[in-house]
C-alpha cells in the first residue's frame, strides 16, 4: 500500500471551487462562492464572501472584496476582507488593504495604506475608491 499524504491546503475546507491557471486572462467582474485559486491574469473587480487565493503567478489589477484573501502574486488595487488578508513572502501589492487581520510575511512588497478594523461582512464593507491612479504603477518582480 502506498502512503500518500494529502498536502494541507490553506483554505478552510481544503477544496477549491475553481482554479484559474496562468494561461488565462480575464477582464470584468468576477463573483464566486467557495474557494478560488487565481494564477492567471485578471483585471476588473472581484466580489465574494469566501476565500480568494492569488498564486505566485497571479497578476490582478482589480478592486477585491472577499471574506479572506491570500496573496502570493501581484495585486494592483484596493482590497477589503471581512476576515483576513495574508500577504505571503513573494507577494507584490500596490493599493490599500482593509481587514480585521492583516499578516505580512518577510519579503513582501507592499505600497499602500493598511486599515485593520473589526470584522464585518464583505458585502457591507465600503469599497474605497483608489486614492491615486494605480493603472501605470510598475510592480518590480
Amino acid at each position: 500500500m502506498l502512503g500518500f499524504r494529502r498536502k494541507r491546503s490553506s483554505c478552510a475546507n481544503g477544496k477549491l471551487t475553481a482554479f484559474i491557471d496562468e494561461g488565462s486572462e480575464i477582464e470584468g467582474k468576477y463573483t464566486f462562492s467557495g474557494t478560488v485559486m487565481l494564477n492567471g491574469k485578471f483585471s476588473g473587480e472581484i466580489v465574494s464572501t469566501d476565500t480568494l487565493i492569488i498564486g505566485e503567478k497571479g497578476v490582478v489589477h482589480a478592486c477585491i472584496q472577499a471574506g479572506a484573501v491570500l496573496i502570493s502574486g501581484e495585486v494592483v488595487g484596493n482590497g477589503v476582507a471581512s476576515q483576513r488578508v495574508d500577504l505571503r513572502a513573494k507577494a507584490r501589492v500596490v493599493g490599500d488593504i482593509d481587514a480585521p487581520v492583516v499578516v505580512l510575511e518577510e519579503g513582501v512588497l507592499f505600497e499602500g495604506q493598511c486599515r485593520m478594523n473589526k470584522s464585518r461582512p464583505a458585502e457591507q464593507a465600503p469599497m474605497a475608491p483608489l486614492s491615486r491612479d494605480l493603472s501605470a504603477v510598475p510592480v518590480e518582480r
